[in-house]
């Protein structure tokens, strides 16, 4: 009975070894490659708890998920033969869920050592060999991780579709100590060109705004001078307004004044017209005669008789009247 009881316990622990054994859980994020014998099998798992044939059968867990892989201390030999070293590159990559059982049955589950970790060596390597120190260590050097990422991705499309590059960072490399003080000596005298530069960048800054401050406190004065001279001329203008006005008041004045005289003279020499009738002058000729002094009558004169200078001057204002008096008539 005894025996039995070794025998059922012995059996119930190998089962529960087996069961132990068969029983495997796969991550999230991973997908699970399984090997029988050594050989692999072309059934795939996902994220979970899974069962396969205990101690003949083994599984490998594959990332699917972002990952990086660091590539360290990568020796690269410029085109002058001289020898750097790149400390650190990393590879940010993931794997397509759906490639994972073609790249590992042609890269084994360890892929990333094939198709990454020695395709950098080679891939920078063959830029260094063409390129000079002064070109991989600043002139091109911003341009390497791009490079790199695009030269890799030509390759593993072609050689792993389904393994993807998302993006290389490549450190700055480690070159000789004299070497590197001559480029931070080289670095030193840049900073100090690009001071002076920028210097003189403001100094003309500066200079173009004392500029502009010139020109816009000239276009001010100039401003304000036609704005006076404006107002010069405005002023001028309505003064000569004012003297045109002035004058045609004056003139208008003037105009009227003569207008009146020559109306009155006019009318003056009308009413004398009028009064210059022969009876009229007549009447003025004997009162200019009777305004003389001495006037003799006498039986034995036949005529009117004055004396010799009263009498010469009255003959003549009377003949002075007749011929005044024949001319208006004629003019009538």
């Amino acid at each position: 009975m005894a025996q039995w009881g070794a025998i059922f316990s012995i059996i119930a622990a190998f089962g529960g070894a087996a069961l132990f054994a068969s029983v495997h859980k796969i991550e999230e994020g991973h997908t699970g490659v399984y090997y029988r014998g050594g050989a692999l099998l072309t059934a795939t798992s996902g994220p979970g708890f899974h069962l396969m044939l205990p101690f003949i059968t083994i599984y490998k867990s594959v990332q699917t998920t972002l990952q990086t892989d660091e590539v360290k201390n990568v020796p690269c030999g410029t085109s002058g033969g001289v020898m750097i070293y790149f400390d650190r590159i990393e590879v940010v990559n993931y794997l397509v869920p759906s490639a994972v059982y073609d790249i590992v049955r042609n890269f084994t589950a360890d892929y990333d050592k094939a198709l990454i970790f020695n395709k950098v060596h080679h891939e920078l390597n063959q830029f260094c060999s063409v390129h000079s120190l002064q070109e991989v260590y600043i002139g091109l050097f911003d341009q390497i991780d791009e490079n790199l990422k695009l030269t890799l991705q030509e390759d593993l499309t072609s050689m792993a579709p389904g393994l993807i590059i998302q993006a290389v960072r490549v450190t700055k490399p480690n070159i000789p100590e004299s070497i590197r003080r001559n480029y931070e000596l080289m670095e030193s005298e840049k900073t100090k060109l690009l001071i002076s530069q920028q210097t003189q960048k403001v100094v003309e800054k500066e200079a173009e705004t004392e500029r502009i401050k010139a020109v816009i406190e000239a276009e001010k004065v100039a401003q304000v001078s036609e704005i006076k001279f404006g107002q010069k001329v405005m002023e001028k203008e309505t003064e000569r307004k004012i003297s045109e006005i002035e004058d045609g008041a004056f003139l208008a004045r003037q105009r009227a004044r003569a207008d009146a005289e020559f109306y009155t003279a006019q009318r003056a020499a009308e009413a004398n017209k009028m009064k210059l009738t022969p009876e009229y002058l007549q009447l003025m000729k004997y009162k200019a005669i009777s305004a003389n002094s001495k006037i003799y009558f006498g039986s034995d004169i036949p005529q009117m008789f004055v004396d010799s200078g009263s009498a010469s001057a009255s003959i003549k204002a009377s003949a002075a009247m007749d011929i005044v008096g024949e001319q208006i008539l004629d003019v009538d």
